[in-house]
């Protein structure tokens, strides 16, 4: 059943008003060039990757992403400094699991309630779920009029669990509706146009939270602020831009943004700045090289004294488990919030956390129902 609350927002979606858009492509694909794609690819998939865009500078920003704040959407959470408080002022910090596969099928893959209550059961207390802005898009050509109802059904049973919800938008076209949709380089003019209908409907819901773009990578830091040439042949919308498309409906929900390396790298974040609040800084750490504890400190865990910093993806592709508990300890240590790749029946190397739809935890999977559990 629609939520009621939403009734209003899909009809009018669906009758073809002002387009919206939400990433992600076929099984396994990446955007052209920009070197390897991410994790999050669908069944196949591995973790995120590739080579690290320009270190230029930037144009800075004086206001901060951890800007002092009691706004915050109904029901949802607030920022101040390093830490996300919930609607009692009390300091929250999420742990959860990531939910693909509405980045490649338009109703998701054995999404259900139950599916969510075994993630809750876990402890979990967020999921975040991976979108595809062609499929939510009226003026694209991939678009489904019911995506955004099942989105929205997945919202509510997520909620109904007692789970929060990061809407990620993972898969993009790069601003050509004739492209098939992937992870990209960074965003779009169509990734603007979902996150004002994304935010537009879920502006009276704090529960629900919004992640920018999944996995920046092989850009400038100034062209991920401020959007620019993607060195690759389409224009990207900056994250900036992306923001202020999220604010611009009125929506004070909680938005995360990814820094470089596909998310991981937030060593440009001080001098880049979205100009905003409300907002929590998105990391990606995965065992690969330049991604080791020795050199987590700086490229994400330095912020975190300033900063809330969310893992929003973690994981290894090699079936070891060691990477998962040493980021826990660390990510406890530093008050940094995170949510694991993935809540998916796959292999190692997707890497998936469950080998079955029953909710039976790989070895990695263990690692992190043990730590839920333990929260």
């Amino acid at each position: 059943m629609m939520n009621k609350r939403l009734a209003g927002p899909l009809v009018t979606f669906i009758a073809g008003a002002a387009a919206v858009a939400s990433a992600c492509g076929p099984i396994g694909s990446t955007g052209g060039g920009g070197g390897a794609a991410g994790n999050g690819g669908g069944p196949g998939g591995g973790g995120g990757g590739g080579s690290t865009g320009g270190s230029d500078g930037g144009a800075s920003s004086d206001s901060s992403g951890g800007t002092p704040t009691d706004q915050s959407a109904p029901g949802g959470y607030s920022v101040a400094g390093p830490t996300i408080y919930d609607g009692s002022h009390k300091p929250h910090v999420f742990h959860g699991l990531d939910r693909p596969s509405f980045e490649w099928s338009t109703t998701g893959d054995h999404i259900s309630s139950a599916d969510f209550a075994l993630m809750a059961s876990w402890k979990a207390n967020v999921a975040r779920i991976a979108m595809n802005q062609d499929f939510w898009l009226s003026a694209s050509p991939k678009f489904d009029p019911g995506y955004a109802a099942a989105i929205d059904q997945a919202v509510k049973w997520a909620e109904t669990a007692g789970l929060d919800v990061i809407l990620d938008l993972h898969w993009s076209d790069r601003g050509d509706y004739s492209q098939t949709p992937a992870q990209q380089r960074m965003a779009d003019a169509h990734s603007v146009d979902f996150w004002t209908g994304v935010a537009g409907a879920y502006k009276g819901d704090g529960h629900v939270m919004f992640e920018l773009y999944n996995e920046p990578h092989d850009v400038s830091w100034s062209v991920w602020l401020n959007g620019g040439p993607s060195g690759d042949g389409f224009t990207v919308a900056g994250m900036q831009q992306l923001y202020e498309a999220v604010r611009s409906t009125g929506a004070e929900n909680l938005v995360f943004i990814g820094g470089l390396q596909f998310a991981y790298d937030l060593s440009g974040v001080p001098s880049n700045r979205v100009n905003g609040h409300n907002i929590v800084w998105a990391t990606h750490p995965y065992n690969q090289p330049n991604k080791q504890p020795a050199n987590w400190d700086t490229g994400f865990g330095f912020l975190a004294a300033t900063d809330p910093v969310m893992a929003t993806e973690f994981g290894d592709s090699s079936c070891a488990t060691d990477y998962y508990t040493s980021f826990i300890a660390y990510a406890d240590a530093h008050k940094i919030s995170w949510s694991g790749w993935a809540w998916y029946v796959a292999g190692c190397s997707f890497p998936a956390l469950i080998s079955d739809w029953s909710g039976t935890p790989t070895a990695a999977g263990q690692v992190e129902k043990s730590a839920l559990a333990a929260y």
